[in-house]
């Protein structure tokens, strides 16, 4: 894993269009995580992005804490008057020492520097506090559309993904999380109805078709288009888009 200075900012470029093509998270997600904790002064939502995880915070604890490495993912984010929002790295976000109650990662943790950023996390979390990370998975709509996407990630933009993406294709279960980890987890997904804009513009927001532009100096869009179009069907059908959640929860301090 890449140290804390060589912070991949793969984000930045298109960070209007990633806040607009994310999904967002379930609210029973959130219920679930602020059961955990006896506190709910503050959580930290840390890899923020354009704050989707910390507005579903921002429902549980009295102050949260959105921290992300892009100043212009920051710049995208929804402002509410109970999140600070701050340009800062996971592994060097200054937070109040045993402060923290609740701890989140949403689709960023594969980015870090982990053993840096586990390091802020004890230094940060409550005698109580919980850490939570996740990740989604490729959406799943229906066979055809499913395999029209799975094509186009794994063999067009299959060589752009940077290698820490393997993370997320094992679901999160080989990467490092060195806490005393709860069982019995529920399971959750995100769940958007979509319309084929919808769902493609999600595709534009991967970062492996960034990097394929810059590589290519082209744009990969239309080698999907048509395929797509085909399996979708009618462009304005809203069909049910379903991404898996893989979520590891712990409590921090043992």
């Amino acid at each position: 894993m890449s140290d804390a200075a060589s912070f991949q900012d793969l984000f930045s470029q298109h960070a209007a269009c990633y806040a607009e093509a994310r999904p967002g998270y379930p609210e029973e997600l959130f219920s679930y995580l602020a059961g955990l904790v006896p506190r709910h002064e503050r959580a930290w939502d840390a890899g923020t992005g354009n704050g989707q995880a910390a507005i579903g915070l921002a429902a549980h604890f009295k102050r949260v804490i959105a921290t992300d490495g892009s100043r212009d993912q920051i710049a995208h984010a929804q402002p509410h008057e109970q999140i600070e929002f701050h340009v800062a790295l996971a592994e060097e976000a200054e937070l109040p020492a045993g402060g923290v109650d609740l701890i989140t990662v949403a689709q960023a943790l594969h980015w870090f520097n982990l053993d840096a950023f586990y390091a802020n996390v004890r230094r940060a979390a409550a005698r109580h506090g919980v850490i939570a990370v996740w990740c989604y998975t490729l959406p799943r709509v229906n066979e055809a559309v499913d395999a029209v996407c799975d094509w186009f990630y794994k063999d067009v933009t299959g060589p752009y993904w940077p290698g820490d993406r393997a993370w997320v294709d094992s679901r999160y279960q080989s990467i490092a999380f060195p806490f005393r980890e709860l069982t019995g987890v529920p399971v959750f997904e995100c769940r958007q109805d979509w319309s084929l804009a919808q769902y493609v513009g999600y595709i534009r927001s991967w970062s492996a078709v960034q990097r394929y532009m810059k590589a290519n100096g082209r744009d990969p869009m239309p080698l999907v288009a048509d395929k797509m179009a085909a399996a979708w069907g009618d462009a304005n059908t809203r069909l049910a888009t379903k991404f898996p959640i893989h979520l590891r929860v712990a409590y921090v301090h043992s």
